[in-house]
């Protein structure tokens, strides 16, 4: 189990502990655990936990919104099998992230946050960043982005009773989508690829919600 870094120990050491935890967890993709190795989560966390940033559990980013742990940010950009070409949705963006990550892995990401102060920020720090592959729009992301479609890969980082079916709809021939799916903030963390769905893991998340 991780524990709060060390008083002294550099961000570089603290994301390569990370990484070497993200990788003992089973996670092999090497583009997915390339990117995390130079993405600087600090910067994507409230001040106030940047010294927890690369601890393996969720932190809170404001808006009642919580940027997903480690492992689940690898686990989930690996389970979308990406490509360098690949044009990804990512629906949940909150900070952006798991979007900095996507796009060292992917041509070009679309991340929707639909709290304003959230999507703000994200947008300050890709840019700052030098992200210029990712566009965030402060939007409604159970719509995904349909003028942007075909994807050929979706993240949705909340938690849906089931996968908004405008999601599916935008998914490229042979694209992947990955979702958590349940009730009460607990479910399975879906895959969806070629029309089949596949449970992946147990996962608690916030709550996808929406305009509709």
């Amino acid at each position: 189990m991780a524990t709060s870094s060390c008083p002294g120990t550099s961000t570089k050491q603290q994301r390569e502990a990370m990484v070497a935890r993200v990788r003992r967890s089973g996670i092999t993709d090497s583009r997915v655990l390339d990117a995390m190795a130079v993405v600087p989560r600090e910067r994507f966390v409230h001040p106030d936990h940047a010294g927890e940033a690369y601890d393996e559990h969720p932190l809170p980013i404001g808006a009642g919104q919580t940027i997903s742990a480690p492992h689940m940010v690898a686990r989930m950009a690996a389970a979308l099998d990406l490509d360098p070409d690949d044009q990804v949705l990512e629906v949940g963006a909150g900070t952006g992230y798991a979007a900095a990550v996507l796009s060292l892995c992917a041509g070009r990401v679309v991340a929707i946050e639909r709290e304003s102060t959230l999507a703000a920020r994200a947008r300050e720090l890709l840019a700052e960043l030098g992200r210029e592959n990712v566009e965030v729009r402060n939007a409604d992301g159970t719509r995904g982005a349909p003028d942007r479609a075909p994807f050929d890969a979706v993240s949705v980082a909340a938690m849906a009773a089931d996968i908004p079916r405008a999601l599916l709809d935008q998914l490229a021939p042979g694209g992947r989508l990955v979702c958590p799916v349940g009730t009460g903030g607990a479910g399975q963390l879906v895959r969806v690829r070629d029309g089949r769905r596949e449970r992946l893991m147990p996962v608690a998340f916030v709550p996808l919600t929406s305009d509709q």
